[in-house]
């Protein structure tokens, strides 16, 4: 009548380790998937046929503001008129600050500049 209290557990322990061998075999399978690989590629599809709106909805919202009036990032209404086209773009593609460098991709640089100086 008396049963081996330790055969549970090593039932448990048993399951427990196959358990953790099979999703990481599973795990390994699924690496390129989990690191993203072929993200980039419809990424940077996207990024190309976005407007300007899209662009600062996706990357520059956060920092500028919903309504383009500053956080932590300064606002950006009559910014044309202090730095002219060229001074944006050259801020969005070098970064400024605690502002980072290549969030807009090189082919929408003259486009995302000239929409941003027509902020006011």
């Amino acid at each position: 009548m008396n049963r081996n209290p330790l055969i549970p557990f090593a039932l448990v322990a048993v399951i427990g380790i196959g358990l953790m061998f099979f999703l990481s075999i599973k795990g390994l399978g699924d690496m390129k998937e989990m690191a993203g690989e072929g993200k980039e590629e419809d990424k940077s599809g996207e990024v190309a046929n976005a407007s300007p709106e899209e662009i600062y909805k996706q990357n520059c919202i956060s920092c500028h503001g919903e309504n383009y009036e500053g956080g932590a990032g300064p606002a950006l209404k009559g910014v044309g008129d202090k730095l002219g086209v060229d001074g944006i773009k050259d801020t969005i593609k070098n970064g400024r600050g605690a502002m980072p460098a290549g969030l807009v991709p090189d082919e929408k640089l003259d486009e995302m500049a000239k929409w941003v100086s027509e902020i006011k």
